[in-house]
């Protein structure tokens, strides 16, 4: 599967990017103004199939009003859109997701969600430069179609964790059991989670900052030893 970068970015990924970079120098105003300069901010990517949770992830964690780029799904879409499973979705995310958590004292993400439809991986490219890793939710019910965004963070050596969201009736799996069926790279983390709640949320991102700042100094190490 290729993911080849376009030269037709949407225009909403470079207002996000302004975006990110107008909270790191604001000092008014806004809550990200009140923080320390000495505080860092990190850069956090919410990827998965279409209708996985994504949205639902960021806006339930999300300590500022989150943007959104939703759209009404349309009869014109049903031909490229697969709906199989999620048959009462009624809306899509044509660009981004935008949202902002504070983890502890210092220490801030920014969390960008992918769109979920195969027509706009193009934007994966520019969404993920710079970004210290990703949480790729999962629906064990719909498992394949989270294949792509792991394929799309290990080709790319991005650190990731895989977030299974437990929809209400659909079956529990363990952790074990969807890495082996996803075949993980040993040593990659799988948690369950509620997209709903803010606190399953926070343990997710949690999770992946500690995860991603391992392999990160783990390759530092590497590349001076």
């Amino acid at each position: 599967m290729a993911y080849e970068r376009s030269e037709n970015t949407a225009t909403g990924t470079r207002d996000a990017t302004s975006r990110e970079a107008s909270f790191r120098d604001t000092s008014s105003g806004d809550p990200a103004g009140d923080l320390d300069s000495t505080a860092l901010a990190l850069k956090i990517l919410v990827a998965g199939g279409f209708g996985v949770g994504k949205t639902t992830l960021v806006g339930a964690v999300s300590e500022i009003r989150p943007l959104r780029t939703e759209e009404q799904l349309s009869r014109a879409g049903e031909s490229v859109d697969d709906t199989g499973g999620v048959d009462q979705k009624t809306t899509t995310t044509v660009a981004m997701d935008f949202g902002r958590i504070t983890i502890r004292a210092g220490l801030s993400l920014y969390l960008f969600g992918t769109p979920g439809q195969d027509r706009f991986w193009f934007l994966w490219d520019d969404l993920s430069q710079g970004a210290l890793g990703a949480v790729v939710l999962a629906d064990t019910r719909r498992l394949e179609d989270c294949f792509p965004a792991v394929d799309y963070f290990e080709h790319r050596a991005i650190p990731f964790v895989v977030a299974v969201n437990c929809f209400p009736g659909a079956r529990t799996y363990g952790a074990h059991d969807v890495s082996r069926a996803l075949d993980l790279d040993r040593g990659t983390p799988v948690v369950l989670c509620d997209a709903r709640d803010r606190d399953s949320g926070k343990e997710v991102l949690i999770r992946l900052v500690e995860y991603a700042g391992r392999m990160h100094t783990r390759r530092l190490l590497d590349t001076v030893g």
